[in-house]
C-alpha cells in the first residue's frame, strides 16, 4: 500500500536513505549540522553494531532513529544507546516514534541485548514526556562533553 508507514534498517547500500535521515534530524533539531560524505554513511552502514532505522511513508524518511550497539564488562550481554530519533513535526503524535522504538525492542529480545538508554535534555518537555511514556522513568545524570581540538598536517595528528 503506498500509505503505509514502513519501518527497516538501513542496509550498507542505503547511503541516500540514510542522509535523507540526517538531512530530517537536523531539520527536527534545527541543528545547522552537515551530511558527513558518502564515504563516511557507507562506513557507518557497513558497522554491524550501528543502527539507522528509518519510517518510510509515500516513499520519504518521515522519521528515524540512530543506535549503537556496546559491549559491555559486567556482563556478556550488550545494551543499545538511541544516539538520535526524530519524527517530521507534521507526523507527530501519530505513534511513529513508539514504532521506531519497538523496532529497537524487537531487535534487542531477538539478539540478546539487554537493554536500550537515550539522553534528553531536561528542558526538551515533549522529549522528556516521550521517553516516560515510553520507557518509564528517567533516571537524572550529568552528561560532560570534552571537544577535541586536532590539526591537521598530511594526514597526521598532534602538535606541529
Amino acid at each position: 500500500m503506498k500509505n503505509s508507514l514502513n519501518i527497516l534498517r538501513l542496509q550498507e547500500n542505503d547511503v541516500e536513505r540514510l542522509a535523507e535521515l540526517v538531512e530530517l534530524l537536523n531539520e527536527v533539531f534545527e541543528e545547522p549540522n552537515k551530511v558527513a560524505s558518502k564515504g563516511q554513511l557507507k562506513k557507518l552502514l557497513t558497522k554491524a553494531d550501528f543502527h539507522a532505522i528509518v519510517a518510510i511513508k509515500e516513499d520519504k524518511v518521515i522519521g528515524g532513529l540512530t543506535a549503537y550497539e556496546i559491549e559491555r564488562y559486567y556482563t556478556d550481554k550488550k545494551e543499545l544507546y538511541i544516539y538520535d530519533i526524530a519524527v517530521k513535526t507534521e507526523f507527530h503524535n501519530q505513534g511513529i516514534g513508539k514504532e521506531l522504538i519497538d523496532y529497537l525492542k524487537d531487535y534487542s529480545i531477538k539478539n540478546g541485548i539487554e537493554g536500550i538508554f537515550v539522553e534528553a535534555h531536561s528542558e526538551d518537555e515533549q522529549a522528556v514526556k516521550f521517553y516516560e511514556s515510553t520507557f518509564g522513568k528517567s533516571e537524572k545524570v550529568d552528561h560532560f562533553n570534552f571537544e577535541i581540538k586536532t590539526t591537521h598536517n598530511n594526514g597526521s595528528y598532534g602538535k606541529h
